[in-house]
């Protein structure tokens, strides 16, 4: 005769307490990857996600700015000390269209935005080549064709005067053959090949027989730019001959 016992059994203390270990692993795991699932499958969380690596379209200037130099001194800066018979020149060009040019004489600013004196394009100074006595200034956008306005401004300067120019923004737009020559005339080399946005530096003088050493030009290059869509400022400093009849 047999006697069956009906009932549950026992589970033994010690495999209660290995589930319990291995549950308190699980849960955790479980609660985490659905927070993860919850996160992608939202909507603006994805579309933050996606912004904080794709280049998102801004304004040039605005994403142009954000590398740009502090335009801090508010004045001159030249290092080098010239022989009596020498004029010092310090001039950079402008950075991006955001920071103007800068022309300084004998340690003083001559064209700057400070002076409201510059402006996108052209920007020219015109120094009597044997007193130092600034002449003239102006600026003139290429961009919004002021080439006629220009060519007025280089064929009245004076026999015997230093041409100084600094480039801001775009200095090419509608620069025809005429006024190419007008600068070649004063001892540029690079004015044939300035282009769309190239940042360009020049001292020369009217009436000059050779090349002026004084010049610097950056191609506007989109794989080399640092603005962006414009090249590096340039600055160019040194020591001019006086004039001498």
């Amino acid at each position: 005769m047999f006697t069956v016992r009906v009932g549950r059994r026992k589970m033994p203390r010690q495999k209660f307490r290995s589930l319990l270990k291995i549950l308190t692993v699980l849960v955790p795991v479980v609660v985490i990857s659905m927070l993860i699932l919850q996160q992608y499958n939202n909507p603006f969380i994805s579309e933050w996600r996606r912004a904080s690596y794709v280049d998102v379209d801004v304004d040039e200037s605005s994403r142009a700015s954000e590398k740009l130099p502090k335009d801090t001194d508010g004045g001159c800066f030249m290092d080098t000390h010239c022989p009596d018979d020498h004029f010092s020149f310090y001039m950079k060009s402008g950075a991006a269209n955001v920071i103007g040019p800068k022309i300084c004489i004998q340690n003083k600013m001559v064209l700057g935005m400070m002076l409201n004196n510059a402006g996108e394009g052209l920007n020219i100074v015109i120094m009597n080549g044997e007193t130092g006595n600034i002449t003239k200034t102006g600026h003139f956008n290429m961009y919004n064709n002021e080439v006629e306005t220009l060519i007025e401004f280089l064929k009245s300067t004076e026999q015997g005067s230093i041409v100084l120019i600094a480039s801001w923004d775009e200095p090419s737009s509608h620069l025809n053959d005429e006024v190419k020559q007008l600068i070649a005339d004063l001892g540029s080399s690079a004015v044939r090949s300035l282009g769309f946005r190239d940042n360009w530096l020049f001292v020369g003088g009217k009436g000059a027989t050779v090349k002026s050493n004084f010049e610097k030009h950056l191609k506007n290059d989109h794989n080399l730019n640092k603005y962006e869509n414009w090249p590096e400022l340039l600055e160019l400093k040194g020591c001019i001959p006086k004039y001498m009849n």
